[in-house]
């Protein structure tokens, strides 16, 4: 049930680009249960859908609160392409979604008693570093799988260094920890 931690240091076993997706809700009028509660349901769908489905590229998330109003989900994805591939495919839950709240906006009918956001980033190889003390895989560790920390270097200058081999010519994904 509780994964077992990763003895010492360890690092995440990204190869290439790590893409990291953003997204979440703000809860404004807390009475407006009716609104609200929808919308974070839909995530709990589009993130089943994803599950159901690995070809689609979302590798890992995590779920997290910034306060009593705000929530959201850290997502890592194969590829910026799979991430656009997803939000704008017609028959997944996504852009349906989105369809219902642009023709509510348009018809004037949003009450705004949620905020929607998102951010996505692209963040190249060479950009991004990570380190894992005595912990089980997690966040890009998660994802990509986890490497004792002297396959990347013991300090964040070496594995900000780090280049994959063969990355640009369709290298093997890393393998995860189980």
């Amino acid at each position: 049930m509780f994964a077992k931690p990763f003895p010492g240091l360890s690092t995440a076993a990204v190869e290439g680009d790590a893409v990291v997706l953003l997204i979440g809700m703000r809860i404004n009028h807390f009475w407006a249960v009716h609104q609200w509660l929808p919308v974070m349901l839909s995530m709990k769908r589009m993130l089943g859908e994803l599950a159901r489905d690995s070809s689609r590229g979302l590798l890992g998330h995590v779920l997290l609160t910034a306060s009593p109003r705000t929530y959201y989900v850290v997502q890592y994805w194969e590829s910026k392409e799979k991430l656009y591939a997803y939000a704008t495919s017609p028959d997944m839950l996504h852009h349906k979604a989105w369809a219902t709240i642009n023709r509510m906006d348009r018809a004037g009918k949003l009450r705004r008693h949620v905020g929607r956001w998102h951010e996505a980033y692209v963040v190249p190889e060479g950009s991004h570093e990570s380190i894992y003390a005595d912990m089980p895989a997690f966040g890009l560790a998660a994802a990509h799988g986890v490497l004792p920390v002297e396959k990347r270097g013991r300090r964040a200058a070496d594995r900000y260094a780090y280049r994959s081999s063969g990355a640009a010519e369709g290298a093997e994904p890393a393998e995860k920890a189980g």
